[in-house]
């Protein structure tokens, strides 16, 4: 029995005490979607609750298992009972629930949204399984297959769930063998650009160097999304595991994992995930009698967004100001310090595990032909249940959004996909399957994972103007088209939204649009005006109301509309004037309410918190005196 054989079969025994504990054990998730809803506090309540109880259970902390909506996130497991999941969980509730069900035995099973496990299901009571709820059923868990389950902290947690199986699958192999069934899986770079993996790695293996390095982009930038991060503080092992997989694949001796210093819980788990390895002997030298060397250094970015390019990301590795260079030389051929070098994303890493364990041939029993596999999304924005969710490559934006996600509360107006650089496709392309050709041809793309939705109170103006505003402000300035041309298209979609639009402005945006996606030197401006370039051509209409009648239909832009409480529906109930910044609304409960255009700062506050819809901006009700107009004319 060799070292790795002996580490698994104590991390098993360890495991399966776990599963077989004869206490209560207590999941909590405190990834960050957790922390930020409250775990934290969550987790002081259960730790006093247990001691002024005198109450014997073990706390596991877990990552973030996908529907962050749902957070926090508390389950419970007793001896010869289903692990019972509680969700949205205050320190109050975690109390009562705790108290109930160790001392009392009665799980307040109303509070509870789904069940694990088929021990004694029936007293469960009718609480769904987990995976059986709407946003879950339909996903597939490849690459977060132990977020949520085991403690990240814990090397022999992930060691007892198959874990590092992969690269002793892979020491078996010549790394030819390794490159070839990973061609095989079909599996292409979840960065967003999509390009086969196998590819990549054939060219840095076959190129000439002293050094070959590796190195893990976890410099995730996009505005609302967070997968990435929650891989690695959910499941960090399967990250550097795959990077162990691809170092041997191209014999590298050294790699980086370069991440964003916004991401300190992750980062503090990579650390002692990476110590552990060193322990367990997974990194140094002759890892696992392999004769295979390799170690790993972490570089903590400064969160440029330019610098999730990877000539600007090696730039930022090296010392230097993170700027993009013309390629060829690609890096494969001259990266890291001009020598062959490998970036890949954090997904593609984590998913490589996989790949080595069960076969190309499983692999590519998920997916479409030419996009293999599941990929992770983070879902966001007007969607009812929000999140992280994985699904096989080319399942519709419409599976996605209404089945995943549960749709919006408003009709249905946009779907973001490939975060600031991406496009928003409206309602026509809701059953366009979720894969690199796809999106490309609608005018969007894949990117690394980001899906935002709107809806009808979303202005697509403004979101351009966001989009763009952000891309512009990360530009790296070192090409004209993307350092001048966005700035000038940020100049006028700011007239546009401030009633100063001019006739011919829709034309200058387009033309502008093109040339800055033509001629500028890297992605992140190559792809900056793809917000606006979609949002033209599927919601010109709206672009026309705002230049031409100086009228924002969704009442978001500022200078073109002004808050109004609508007596016939105001019920007086003052949840408006709790929110209100400035004393604009006034008046006793259940009378309605009056608001002072002099005083509202159109903050939006109280439109968002009205449940009757008694609170409108000039755009509605400019709306309604039409409607009245024309009834009166009929």
């Amino acid at each position: 029995m060799n070292s790795y054989q002996k580490k698994r079969k104590e991390a098993q025994k360890k495991w399966n005490l776990l599963k077989a504990s004869k206490i209560p054990v207590i999941y909590l998730g405190t990834a960050s979607c957790g922390r930020a809803a409250g775990a934290m506090e969550v987790l002081k309540s259960v730790q006093k609750t247990l001691k002024e109880n005198r109450l014997k259970a073990k706390i596991v902390q877990v990552g973030c298992i996908g529907p962050c909506y749902l957070e926090p996130l508390m389950d419970i497991r007793l001896p010869s009972r289903p692990r019972i999941s509680y969700a949205n969980v205050n320190p109050e509730k975690a109390t009562r629930i705790i108290e109930s069900y160790l001392i009392k035995g009665d799980p307040l099973l109303q509070f509870a949204v789904g069940h694990f496990g088929d021990e004694n299901v029936e007293f469960t009571n009718g609480v769904p399984a987990f995976f059986d709820l709407p946003m879950l059923k339909p996903q597939v868990r490849v690459v977060l297959r132990n977020c949520g389950f085991i403690d990240p902290e814990e090397i022999d947690h992930y060691l007892a769930n198959e874990g590092y199986a992969g690269i002793m699958q892979a020491f078996s192999k010549l790394p030819q063998e390794v490159i070839a069934e990973v061609g095989e899986a079909g599996i292409r770079g979840r960065g967003g650009a999509g390009f086969p993996t196998y590819k990549k790695w054939e060219i840095c293996r076959n190129s000439p160097g002293e050094s070959k390095y590796l190195i893990c982009n976890a410099d995730e930038g996009d505005p609302g999304a967070f997968m990435n991060r929650s891989l690695i503080e959910g499941d960090p092992h399967s990250v550097l595991e795959g990077m162990l997989i691809a170092a041997y694949a191209i014999g590298a001796s050294h790699g980086y994992i370069y991440i964003r210093a916004e991401y300190p819980l992750a980062i503090a788990r990579l650390k002692k995930a990476i110590t552990q390895m060193k322990d367990y002997g997974f990194l140094g030298k002759n890892i696992q009698n392999s004769r295979f060397n390799f170690d790993i250094t972490i570089r903590e970015g400064a969160g440029a967004f330019v610098c999730g390019e990877e000539t600007a990301l090696i730039a930022s590795i090296e010392g230097k100001r993170g700027m993009p260079k013309s390629r060829p030389p690609f890096p494969a051929v001259a990266g890291l310090f001009g020598m062959p070098t490998i970036i890949n994303n954090v997904e593609t890493l984590g998913t490589l595990p996989n790949i080595l364990r069960n076969g190309a041939s499983w692999y590519k029993g998920y997916g479409t032909r030419g996009n293999h596999g599941t990929k992770t999304f983070s879902l966001v924005g007007k969607v009812r249940r929000s999140g992280l969710v994985e699904v096989p490559l080319g399942m519709t934006l419409r599976k996605i959004i209404f089945d995943i996600g549960g749709g919006t509360r408003k009709p249905f107006k946009a779907v973001q996909t490939g975060g600031p650089s991406g496009g928003c496709l409206s309602e026509e392309f809701l059953d366009t399957p979720v894969d690199y050709e796809s999106l490309d041809a609608a005018g969007s793309i894949m990117g690394s994972g980001g899906l935002i939705v709107m809806d009808e109170d979303t202005c697509v103006v403004d979101v351009a103007h966001y989009f763009l505003d952000f891309t512009q402000k990360e530009s790296c300035g070192k090409c004209s088209p993307c350092r001048v041309g966005s700035r000038h298209m940020v100049e006028i979609l700011e007239r546009i939204i401030k009633g100063q639009g001019q006739a011919d402005d829709l034309t200058k945006l387009q033309t502008l649009g093109e040339t800055v996606k033509r001629g500028s030197l890297c992605g992140l401006g190559q792809t900056a005006p793809n917000p606006v370039l979609t949002t033209l051509r599927y919601f010109r209409p709206e672009y026309l109301l705002h230049v031409t009648e100086k009228h924002c239909p969704s009442a978001v832009c500022r200078e073109l509309i002004e808050y109004r409480v609508i007596p016939e529906k105001c019920t007086g109930c003052q949840r408006c004037v709790s929110v209100c910044p400035t004393g604009a609304i006034t008046g006793p409960r259940a009378e309605p309410h009056n608001l002072d255009p002099s005083k509202c700062i159109k903050c939006r506050a109280c439109y968002e918190i009205c449940r009757f819809d008694a609170i409108a901006g000039d755009a509605i009700i400019i709306r309604s005196k039409r409607r009245s107009s024309d009834e009166q004319a009929k």
